[in-house]
């Protein structure tokens, strides 16, 4: 009988509805991911296999500068591990109220993200070998601002669909 239970339990886990961005309206302060790359930003976090298990730590050195009353210029410099670093260029743009977009070196097409109260999340592919769509994974990416005015990054690596690994990263501008 607790089996019985358990699976119950487990599929109505399953079939439950994931809080959009609106559900985070209202939680100030309110997350602006422009200004909150512009300037100086440092993160560390690790990524952990589809199990569960720390397999690397990722370490991140962002330098954003202003781009017009609305955008952004960042280079992100990425290590993982003990691999050699990889430099992203990112460039961002507000589109509306909490609406922005993005494009990046190693993306495949544009970004488009949605921000609610202390929230951030979007979706975008990454081209791990460009010019190889069999090796893009989606990045699909939830970002918290906390009351420190530092940013909690949670981002699920999908491949075909089915989760290839997470990544849980702290960022914090440099003052």
């Amino acid at each position: 009988m607790r089996w019985i239970a358990l699976a119950v339990a487990t599929c109505l886990l399953g079939c439950s509805t994931p809080l959009p961005v609106s559900g985070f309206a209202g939680m100030p302060p309110a997350f602006d991911p422009v200004r909150f790359f512009t300037g100086h930003v440092r993160s560390w976090g690790v990524i952990e296999d589809r199990s569960g298990q720390p397999t690397s730590p990722v370490v991140t050195d962002c330098t954003g500068e202003a781009d017009g009353p609305d955008g952004l210029h960042m280079t992100q410099r990425l290590t993982i591990g003990t691999d050699a670093p990889v430099t992203r260029e990112w460039r961002m743009r507000r589109t509306g109220p909490g609406r922005f977009e993005a494009t990046a070196n190693d993306m495949v097409g544009t970004a488009i993200g949605e921000a609610s109260g202390r929230a951030f999340h979007w979706q975008w592919t990454l081209a791990l070998s460009p010019g190889n769509s069999l090796k893009d994974v989606t990045m699909d990416q939830w970002w918290y601002l906390l009351d420190d005015g530092s940013m909690l990054n949670r981002t699920t690596i999908r491949k075909l669909g089915y989760i290839a690994a997470e990544v849980s990263e702290h960022f914090a501008p440099v003052r």
